[in-house]
């Protein structure tokens, strides 16, 4: 697996790289300067399973706010910038654990120096962030259009370029919006660099479409071995983004813990609101941290006999439903009595 030789990176009080846990990102959506709003939206995504969290500073107002965020949360805070240098120095002056930056459009090797003597001196690692909708026009030339062989060679250069100012505290970012060029981009990354990866199909899209083309493209690569963080990128509020990554994770096997909901498709044989109740069973999964699978099923014959393998579920009927613990019946309940009866099982799990 690439991710187990990796370079360990340490972002604040956590670690990627090396093998360690692949960690689940998001961005907030708050004017920074708003602390007590972007204070409650971290808190919200740290519930959630945020592990690292970034901010964008487009000004010196947003990058004195960090000081008073940072005292108010508690997963590493990045500091995302854009063109102006000064904004990643005063950003690491005011505690940020991390920065992400393109070097290509801060303003010179002179200005990429600057930043990196002040990340060297504070120990920050920066992570290196190439878009495909930013390639460099010499490299769309050289390859014909925007290529992943392109997208490649634009991050390697920024490497580089960091190198030969003797700073490899670093992490790289390549997205891009198609999917397989993404893919094919990561893979030819991981054969020549060491550093960690963070990985993410960027301008996804609304939570449906990019839930679904994050799931193709995060599947591909993390199944591979490559990448140390994600972030899922939807177009909808941030929890959503860390919900789905650790979906992703989980089915990948890259990660435990936390109620696994399954259901079953609707069907001519339902008689129960299906629908709506595994919507409240997976919202009230998300309360408790046990490591257990749970079925929702329409009917008799997708019940315990086709869910056995769940450690507890629900099997409809007319107006009611059987409640089932590893395949065996234990009550039979009143539809409206579901929920609450699963909840107390779930209360006294052990």
């Amino acid at each position: 697996m690439h991710r187990d030789y990796t370079k360990v990176v340490k972002i604040g009080n956590r670690k990627i790289g090396g093998g360690n846990p692949v960690l689940i990102q998001s961005m907030t959506n708050t004017r920074t300067q708003d602390i007590e709003a972007t204070v409650a939206q971290i808190l919200e995504l740290e519930r959630a399973g945020c592990e690292i969290i970034r901010c964008t500073v487009p000004d010196r107002e947003a990058a004195a706010a960090l000081s008073e965020i940072k005292k108010q949360i508690h997963i590493p805070l990045v500091a995302d910038i854009h063109f102006d240098y000064k904004m990643a120095i005063a950003a690491m002056e005011n505690g940020a654990d991390k920065i992400r930056i393109n070097p290509g459009n801060i303003g010179g090797p002179d200005k990429v120096k600057a930043v990196t003597d002040v990340a060297a001196a504070r120990g920050i690692p920066i992570r290196i962030g190439v878009n495909s909708g930013s390639l460099e026009k010499r490299l769309i030339e050289k390859y014909g259009g925007v290529t992943a062989e392109g997208i490649v060679e634009s991050a390697l250069d920024k490497v580089h370029m960091m190198e030969a100012f003797d700073f490899d505290n670093l992490v790289v970012s390549i997205k891009s919006s198609d999917v397989l060029m993404c893919v094919k981009a990561h893979e030819l990354l991981a054969e020549r660099t060491g550093y960690p990866l963070h990985v993410g199909i960027t301008e996804a899209g609304t939570v449906q479409s990019g839930n679904i083309k994050s799931a193709i493209g995060l599947g591909l690569i993390l199944n591979q071995g490559i990448g140390d963080t994600i972030r899922v990128s939807l177009t909808g509020e941030p929890v959503e983004e860390i919900r789905s990554a650790k979906l992703i994770l989980r089915t990948l096997g890259l990660r435990r813990g936390g109620i696994e909901v399954v259901s079953c498709p609707t069907c001519g044989r339902t008689r129960i609101d299906l629908i709506r109740l595994a919507e409240k069973v997976e919202t009230l999964a998300a309360d408790y941290p046990l490591d257990i699978r749970v079925a929702v099923m329409g009917c008799a014959v997708n019940g315990p006999g086709e869910a056995r393998e769940a450690d507890l579920g629900i099997a409809g009927g007319q107006g009611e439903g059987l409640l089932f613990k590893k395949g065996e019946i234990l009550r039979k309940v009143p539809e409206e009595q579901l929920l609450d009866a699963l909840k107390e099982e779930l209360d006294h799990w052990k």
